[in-house]
């Protein structure tokens, strides 16, 4: 009986120890195709999304945009910033996720006109 019980702990730990190394691997795989796309996005870019601990996409869903224009982000955050509010029986964590994805398309915005005067800085100078 106890030689069953000291195989099946043997086996349950052989279980366990693949699937670790399974998702182990997987996940090294995934980091390391993240910080290719990173590269590859602009180092701006990612820095920005470190910074705030939000990807682009995600303050874009959050604020309900798709393109980044000043007026169209002002409006929906706004909108959504009043309707979180705690005094009309909002959500303060939804607010602060609000602020956060707005911080993050400003930021783009500010990285897109940087971007847009250099190019057009170099273009001048040649």
């Amino acid at each position: 009986m106890a030689r069953y019980l000291a195989q099946i702990i043997v086996m349950g730990a052989q279980v366990v120890g693949r699937a670790f190394a399974r998702a182990l691997q997987q996940e090294f795989a995934a980091s390391q195709a993240a910080a290719k796309a990173r590269s590859s996005a602009g180092q701006h870019s990612a820095a920005a999304s470190s910074i705030t601990g939000m990807s682009l996409q995600e303050a874009q869903q959050i604020l309900n945009v798709s393109t980044l224009t000043p007026e169209e982000i002002q409006k929906n955050y706004e909108h959504l910033f009043k309707v979180n509010d705690k005094t009309v029986g909002g959500s303060f964590y939804l607010q602060s996720k609000v602020v956060r994805a707005k911080e993050r398309l400003d930021e783009e915005l500010s990285i897109q006109t940087q971007e847009q005067s250099k190019q057009s800085q170099q273009n001048t100078e040649t």
